[in-house]
C-alpha cells in the first residue's frame, strides 16, 4: 500500500513539475515575444539588414549564438525556448539568409526553416579601385578585404589583362562597376570572376574594333578611361577630357593628370600642392611621359565610350571650377587666364 502511495506521489510530482515547466515556458515565450517586439518598435530608425550563413552541422544553440553575435537577437536562451515551443529547433535549415535587426524571434525562425537562400545586392560605383571594392565587400560581410586583395593580385582571366611592372593588382581597371547579386557562399575569386566577365561582356565587338582602329590596346583604352573617370565630374565633359589626354599624348606632352597624384596619395586631398606633383612614382603623370603603368580605377561604360568616341578638339588644357564643370584651353596662356577666371 505504501508503495502505491509513493508511486502516486511521484506521478503527481512529475505531472506538477511538467505543468510548472510548461507554464514557465509559456510565460517566457510571452515575455520574450512582447519584449522583442517592443524593442524592435523602438529601434525602427536603426534597422539594418544582416546576412548570415547557417552551415551544415550547426544546431539551434550555435545558430542562436551566431544571431546574437550579428546583433540580430539579444537573448540566446529565449530564442532557443521559442524554437522549442514552436517545434522548430530541429528544422532550421542550412543556407544564406537575409534578416532584419527589428524582426521578432518568430519571424526569424520562419525564415530559417524556409531554406530560401538569400542574395545580397552590392553596388560598386564607377571609379572604385580594387582596395575600395574590397572594403565595400568586407563592410557588407561578404568576404574579407585581405582575401579579395590577395585574389586580385595576379588574377587575369583574359589575354588583354597583361602583366605590367609597378601594378599592384593586375585586374584593377577590368572589374566592371555595377550592381551585383552576390550569394552568401561566393568567394573572393567568384566575385572577381563575375566582375571581370561583366567587363568583357560590356566591351562589345564594335568597341574592340574601334580601339584597334585608334591603335589602342584594350589595356591602354582602360588606362585612359580610368583617368577620364576620375577627372570628369560632369557627364558632357568626358569625351572632351578624353580628347585632351590623347592630344597631349600625340604632342608628346606629359598628361599632368591630378587624378594620378590623388591615386599615389591614397587619401584624396581637396587641393594638391606643387610638392605633391613632385612625388616620385611611375604613376606621376607630371614627372613621367605617356600613360601610367596601369588603370587608376575601374571605369564605367560612359568613360570607356568617351575615349572611343571622343570629342574632336584641339584643346590641350582643362581646369574645373567650384561646381565641377571643366573649362578647356588650347594654349598655356589661355589656360592661365581660365584659371584666374574660374578660381
Amino acid at each position: 500500500m505504501s508503495e502505491i502511495k509513493e508511486k502516486l506521489q511521484l506521478s503527481k510530482g512529475i505531472v506538477l513539475g511538467s505543468i510548472i515547466l510548461f507554464i514557465f515556458m509559456i510565460f517566457t515565450y510571452g515575455c520574450m515575444h512582447q519584449s522583442h517586439t517592443a524593442a524592435a518598435s523602438n529601434e525602427q530608425s536603426k534597422v539594418k539588414s544582416v546576412y548570415i550563413r547557417v552551415k551544415p552541422g550547426m544546431d539551434a544553440e550555435k545558430i542562436a549564438n551566431l544571431l546574437r553575435d550579428r546583433n540580430v537577437i539579444d537573448n540566446v536562451y529565449m530564442f532557443r525556448i521559442m524554437a522549442k515551443v514552436e517545434g522548430l529547433d530541429n528544422n532550421l535549415k542550412t543556407g544564406d539568409y537575409q534578416l532584419q535587426t527589428n524582426m521578432t524571434y518568430k519571424e526569424i525562425l520562419e525564415v530559417l526553416v524556409s531554406g530560401k537562400t538569400a542574395t545580397m545586392s552590392i553596388m560598386i560605383p564607377e571609379g572604385y579601385n580594387v582596395e575600395q571594392i574590397a572594403k565595400t565587400l568586407q563592410d557588407k560581410g561578404i568576404v574579407s578585404a585581405k582575401d579579395f586583395e590577395k585574389a586580385a593580385t595576379d588574377f587575369a582571366p583574359y589575354d588583354y589583362i597583361t602583366k605590367a611592372h609597378d601594378v599592384k593588382y593586375r585586374v584593377d581597371g577590368f572589374l566592371f562597376p555595377d550592381t551585383y547579386e552576390i550569394a552568401g557562399d561566393f568567394t573572393a575569386m567568384d566575385i572577381l570572376t563575375l566582375m571581370a566577365k561583366e567587363f568583357d561582356h560590356k566591351l562589345t565587338p564594335e568597341m574592340r574594333s574601334r580601339a584597334i582602329a585608334m591603335n589602342l590596346s584594350i589595356r591602354d583604352l582602360v588606362i585612359l578611361a580610368s583617368l577620364v573617370e576620375k577627372e570628369a565630374q560632369v557627364e558632357e565633359d568626358r569625351p572632351i577630357i578624353a580628347q585632351v589626354f590623347m592630344n597631349r599624348l600625340r604632342e608628346k606632352m606629359p598628361l599632368q593628370s591630378c587624378a594620378t597624384i590623388q591615386y599615389i596619395l591614397g587619401n584624396p586631398k581637396a587641393e594638391l600642392s606643387i610638392q605633391d606633383t613632385q612625388i616620385k612614382s611611375p604613376y606621376n603623370t607630371y614627372l613621367n611621359m605617356g600613360l601610367p603603368p596601369g588603370p587608376i580605377a575601374n571605369p564605367g561604360l560612359a568613360s570607356i565610350k568617351a575615349v572611343l568616341y571622343s570629342e574632336p578638339t584641339e584643346y590641350l588644357y582643362f581646369v574645373a571650377d567650384k561646381h565641377g564643370k571643366h573649362h578647356f584651353s588650347k594654349t598655356y596662356q589661355e589656360h592661365l587666364q581660365t584659371i584666374d577666371r574660374v578660381e
